[in-house]
């Protein structure tokens, strides 16, 4: 079985296609998100993709979807594939288990990121500058480490081929209101607080993770995209974490860290050796079975 790179429906109007997503409208009120087997690194799309990753990244976002429903409503209709309209169901082939019926909303065009440890870019700018998005931290931190609370840092979201430029969540508001961006802050914490806590009872240290938001006619917030995946979020292994340094993890991290090692450009994307697609996916699958205590079905 090879990746699923790209999607081809005709009868379906292509809205977009993301670094991992080809997003599709099926009538007025409904989009369908389907999740590909692209990956992408440093804001660029590798050449090849890894086989059902897609799939793995649907059925955890799914599970975070009902486990935190009670926190904030989310934007999902249905993942059963028998429940869609007959005019996706001709696509069975391509797209059953990597396809999300969703409601049709007004993105907030902020990607909400929170973080519960210092590390990535954090870690960097800490540094150099004792700051993490301009926002003054304690002196004396190291890599890795929890910090006091956790911190909501927005991000600016960009077009393909571009980078997302962090901001001060100050600057939020100017994008999205002050209303959106309070809200947007208080319930990213709420979401991140409930899946870190549940996550650490299972196995896994969730570093920082991204959500996105979108609004109905009523204004009313909504939970969308991809939601605490290994594609949106760091997991790093509880049983080895250590203050002071890098740690493992069971997200994209590893292909990172291989692009590092090789002095990837950042701006064009590269074929993958068939080694670090087969570890990328391990560690994802891996993730998936600690969450849900089940092993994937793909």
């Amino acid at each position: 079985m090879s990746a699923v790179v790209t999607t081809s429906c005709p009868d379906l109007e292509l809205i977009a296609r993301g670094k991992v997503r080809d997003l599709y409208r099926v009538d007025a009120n409904s989009l369908l998100f389907v999740a590909t087997d692209r990956i992408s690194a440093f804001d660029v799309i590798m050449n090849n993709g890894i086989t059902n990753k897609g799939k793995l990244l649907t059925e955890i976002s799914i599970f975070w979807f009902s486990f935190l429903k009670d926190v904030l409503p989310n934007h999902l209709i249905t993942a059963n594939f028998d429940e869609m309209p007959d005019k996706v169901k001709q696509y069975r082939g391509q797209l059953e288990g990597r396809s999300m019926l969703v409601k049709s909303l007004r993105v907030l065009p902020i990607e909400s990121i929170v973080r519960g440890y210092i590390t990535g870019s954090a870690w960097s700018e800490y540094k150099k500058k004792g700051t993490v998005c301009d926002i003054a931290l304690p002196t004396g931190m190291q890599e890795s480490e929890a910090f006091p609370e956790p911190l909501w840092t927005p991000s600016t979201k960009a077009e393909i081929g571009d980078h997302d430029e962090n901001i001060h969540p100050s600057k939020a508001a100017a994008i999205i209101g002050e209303k959106h961006a309070a809200e947007m802050e208080k319930i990213s914490i709420e979401l991140y607080t409930k899946a870190r806590d549940y996550a650490k009872e299972h196995g896994i240290i969730i570093a920082d993770t991204k959500f996105e938001f979108g609004v109905d006619e009523n204004d009313t917030l909504y939970l969308i995209d991809e939601v605490l995946t290994p594609d949106s979020s760091r997991f790093w292994p509880a049983s080895s974490y250590k203050v002071g340094a890098g740690q493992d993890s069971f997200d994209k991290q590893y292909l990172r860290n291989y692009l590092d090692s090789i002095g990837f450009d950042k701006s064009t994307g590269i074929t993958l050796p068939e080694d670090v697609v087969s570890k990328t996916m391990t560690k994802y699958q891996e993730a998936y079975k600690l969450l849900t205590g089940k092993e994937p079905q793909i």
